[in-house]
């Protein structure tokens, strides 16, 4: 196995290089300003309801959806975003209304909804997400479980302004 050493040659003129785009006024790119926007997923709009309604929880419960929402650029965390969640589960397919729910972000960008259990469709546990506001650029997804016994899942949206 071979290790590729950065020479010191190659240090120094990076060195220099983030040095001179600083005293040229110029800033040197941060993770934070390099969000890009996340792409809508083929299958994500698969049943999709418009309008489904903000909910405490869908159904009985027991598996929870998670992530987080933040602004395409900065990674600002978005708060207040609606986002709509609808899965195939132990208590109706995915094209039921009441396996449809929507939640909000909270201040950190942050949402949580609890639902029944997803199980396999077509071969393959999967949740399905919206952000449709209208605020930002329409985004569906369809993260894919690691294991149908899972009892949580989580996906992650930054949004492009529309």
């Amino acid at each position: 196995m071979s290790l590729n050493h950065p020479t010191r040659r190659a240090f120094i003129t990076a060195g220099g290089v983030a040095v001179a785009s600083s005293l040229a006024g110029l800033s040197v790119a941060t993770e934070a300003d390099d969000f890009a926007a996340t792409r809508s997923m083929r299958g994500g709009s698969n049943n999709y309801q418009p309008g489904a309604p903000v909910v405490e929880r869908i159904g009985g419960g027991g598996f929870w959806m998670t992530g987080t929402v933040r602004r395409a650029g900065d990674g600002a965390p978005l708060a207040g975003q609606r986002i709509q969640i609808w899965a195939h589960t132990t208590e109706g397919y995915e094209s039921d209304a009441r396996s449809h729910g929507a939640t909000l972000s909270d201040e950190d960008g942050e949402f949580r909804l609890e639902m029944p259990q997803i199980v396999p469709a077509f071969g393959q546990a999967h949740g399905h997400l919206a952000y449709d506001s209208g605020d930002f650029k329409t985004v569906f997804l369809r993260p894919v479980m690691a294991s149908a016994k899972d009892t949580t899942l989580s996906a992650h949206f930054i949004l492009q302004p529309a």
